[in-house]
């Protein structure tokens, strides 16, 4: 992977660079003894009686689990553990909330310090109720082993009997999925999981004040994401649990931003019926905050669409892209989808005050989005079809750029991914590769956007395509 794509990234997740954790060594295997005295019934942590519960990620560490220092080359790596606790920027998010800018933030909001602060723990931490705790474990872990695969107490037997044979191990795994683990194999269950705190759900909300107040905007694309966690997993197709399936990149994409499209809609439809509104983050955010300086300025030059300069237009960068891959898959479902989300649009982009309209709008739209996010996950990847998607998304560089530098974020993460999976199987163009490159560079300062020269770098990517 290039070193533009992985650094630029980092930046659009909003995450943090700290230094890797300290005394991050996996604990002694002893700790196996203790898994397996969980796993037993009568009652333990590993019976199925009363609601599962949390075990923290000690549960994980021991050499024989997940606590390798190298991955053993089989189905199941063994030093998951080991990556997330010295390479995951997840396993810092609780020790960003004591940066400079964490502090700032719990400040200019009145939140006390930050690492105390429900608003900001929900999502820098596995924020359990005690009740909800199997063993004592530390908020300090961050976004830890459960925070993804959900609580372990009872389906963690029957993880550490896990069997080598394939087809027991699909039936294991569902029955693991039945006692409260998180089918992650599932990408529109990942999906989900991701965007509880990467776009937001409920009791988690990144509103405009929090970013006005310093904190990073939201935003996300599931398999550029997934690249650079870093990956501690064999990806498996989830039908045959074959590992590394084709195409793999272009699947995820494509499911990613169906999901990210209807939990869009879900939010919206959170924000017009509760607290202030409008609710400017649901906006195109460089609208508003790019440089005013006349003649310069490149939205001045281009205009303003078919919305009036003062009024912040829909951020509609979770459709732009995808609308070219759901048009491809099921164009009577999507041209039923683009009226929808653009109803949608011109009723935030107006600042209608009708919340209620803004609601049933969302709705609606929410719920054709779901019925595409099942088209997505049963749809055909091959070669073809993502060729056919790079020079259709290239193809619409004007508009894509103009949309605004959110969409052009996304464009650039999309392209990536798409090149990447058809070189996975069609081999590597250094052309193409640069050219994505230099795309990366130009949403790398949001501040610095520039509508033009984006999109005469999205016309260098499509004149490399074969």
């Amino acid at each position: 992977m290039k070193l533009a794509r992985t650094v630029v990234l980092l930046a659009l997740a909003g995450m943090y660079l700290p230094a890797c954790a300290q005394n991050s060594a996996p604990r002694a295997d002893a700790r196996l003894h203790d898994l397996l005295q969980a796993a037993q019934p009568s009652g333990t942590a590993g019976s199925t009686a009363g609601a599962a519960k949390y075990v923290g990620p000690g549960s994980c560490s021991a050499v024989a689990c997940h606590g390798g220092i190298q991955p053993n080359g089989g189905r199941v790596l063994q030093d998951e553990y080991s990556t997330w606790v010295t390479q995951d920027k997840h396993a810092q998010a609780y020790a960003s909330l004591k940066t400079p800018l964490g502090e700032q933030i719990a400040s200019i909001m009145k939140l006390g310090p930050a690492e105390k602060a429900q608003r900001c723990l929900v999502c820098h931490a596995l924020d359990v109720t005690p009740a909800e705790h199997d063993r004592e474990f530390e908020l300090s872990d961050g976004v830890s082993c459960e925070s993804c695969h959900g609580p372990a107490s009872k389906w963690l037997g029957p993880h550490i009997h896990a069997t080598a044979s394939q087809d027991a191990w699909l039936t294991q795994h569902r029955e693991m999925v039945r006692l409260g683990l998180v089918d992650n194999q599932d990408l529109a269950a990942r999906s989900e999981r991701c965007l509880g705190c990467h776009l937001g759900a409920p009791g988690l909300n990144v509103d405009h004040d929090l970013i006005a107040a310093g904190h990073p905007d939201l935003t996300f694309e599931l398999d550029s994401f997934t690249a650079v966690e870093p990956i501690h997993w064999v990806e498996k197709d989830q039908a045959t649990g074959a590992a590394n399936p084709a195409m793999f990149g272009a699947r995820a994409w494509a499911v990613g931003q169906a999901v990210q499209l209807e939990m869009s809609m879900r939010r919206l439809q959170r924000h017009a019926k509760e607290g202030q509104w409008p609710e400017f983050s649901e906006m195109d955010c460089i609208t508003c905050h790019h440089a005013l300086t006349g003649p310069q300025s490149w939205r001045q030059k281009e205009g303003y669409g078919d919305h009036l300069p003062g009024r912040p237009p829909y951020n509609l960068s979770r459709y732009a892209l995808f609308q070219h891959f759901a048009n491809d898959v099921d164009p009577g479902l999507n041209t039923e989808l683009n009226a929808e989300v653009h109803a949608v649009a011109l009723l935030i982009t107006s600042m209608s005050s009708d919340r209620a309209a803004v609601v049933a709008a969302a709705s609606s739209a929410a719920d054709t989005a779901h019925e595409m996010v099942q088209k997505m996950e049963h749809a055909n990847y091959d070669r073809a079809r993502t060729q056919r998607l790079l020079v259709a998304i290239t193809a619409d560089a004007d508009h894509i750029a103009a949309d605004g530098e959110r969409t052009a974020e996304q464009a650039t993460m999309t392209v990536d991914s798409l090149y990447i999976a058809e070189a996975r199987d069609a081999g590597k163009n250094a052309a193409t590769r640069e050219a994505i490159d230099g795309l990366f560079k130009l949403v790398n300062n949001p501040s610095a956007y520039n509508a033009p020269q984006f999109a005469a770098q999205m016309k260098r990517v499509r004149a490399t395509l074969q």
